[in-house]
């Protein structure tokens, strides 16, 4: 009897093996189906790329981290390369492969964000206190991580160009079906009129401007040219700013759209303000141009 049970259990493994070798869930389970892995993913695409700053941010050990690095290094998500000989020191990066996997842990954010950090809300703005708001103040006093972007009026831009005012926004028209009806979604048009009208100001305080959403660098220039925006629109279509700050962002008509939310960076990329969720357009650039004058 026993050994008719064994073999049936073997059959039905076999089968599961059989199926899983065709199936992208279990084979990107197999890579990526640990919370560390996750995690380390996590902080290199947040520019923490050496052992002792993942020590340090992940609160893991030693031994630990070695084991998940090597295992992301052996399937191709992070390359390792030597910045010091004695003794031998590394910093990890990620690759295509790794990066392509950058818009998962955005979904996962954003899934997490609204089902068990949230009440299941679609909605693109969030509440000022929740878990959202807590990881946006928790952006103040920490550096950006160099971030190229494609941009509406050109080649890749970095996100930041000296002391910068960087706001980020859902979408400019056309819209998709059912957008009105979806909290903070509408104001993407005024956000960058008033920042183009004062974009003046900004410049005369020594201050750049950049203005960011996951739409496609042709629909941005579009608008800019139709609305005559002077600073750079810069596409996260592939969601790598969102990853390095974990931006709040949320998914709607199949595609991640990035909250409304103003961040103001000094020359040496640190970030020392931030507004969100951003509730009144109007008083948050003239917030965001008070502080920039104090930089």
């Amino acid at each position: 009897m026993y050994r008719v049970e064994a073999h049936e259990e073997a059959v039905v493994i076999a089968r599961v093996r059989a199926v899983d070798e065709a199936c992208g869930v279990a084979q990107a389970a197999a890579v990526m189906g640990d919370w560390w892995n996750l995690l380390v993913l996590r902080e290199v695409a947040r520019g923490r790329h050496r052992f002792d700053a993942l020590v340090g941010e992940l609160a893991v050990s030693r031994r630990v981290l070695t084991e998940r690095l090597a295992h992301l290094v052996e399937h191709g998500m992070l390359d390792r390369t030597p910045y010091q000989e004695r003794p031998a020191r590394y910093e990890y990066r990620l690759t295509p492969r790794g990066e392509g996997f950058l818009p998962v842990l955005v979904g996962m954010q954003d899934w997490a964000d609204r089902w068990l950090l949230g009440d299941g809300t679609l909605t693109a703005t969030a509440p000022a206190a929740g878990a959202e708001s807590d990881r946006v103040r928790a952006l103040v006093g920490t550096r950006v991580p160099p971030v190229s972007l494609p941009a509406a009026d050109g080649p890749p831009r970095d996100v930041l160009d000296g002391p910068t005012v960087l706001f980020t926004y859902p979408a400019t028209g056309p819209h998709p079906a059912g957008w009105g009806s979806i909290e903070g979604t509408f104001g993407c048009t005024l956000e960058n009129r008033l920042f183009r009208d004062r974009w003046a100001e900004f410049t005369s305080a020594g201050l750049s401007v950049r203005g960011v959403s996951t739409q496609r660098p042709d629909e941005q220039a579009a608008f800019a040219a139709a609305e005559k925006v002077p600073f750079p629109l810069l596409s996260d279509v592939d969601l790598a700013l969102t990853a390095a700050l974990r931006l709040p962002a949320v998914r709607i008509a199949q595609q991640q759209r990035l909250k409304r939310l103003v961040l103001v960076a000094d020359r040496d990329r640190v970030v020392r303000h931030t507004i969100f969720p951003v509730t009144d357009i109007p008083a948050a650039v003239d917030e965001a141009l008070t502080v920039g004058r104090g930089l």
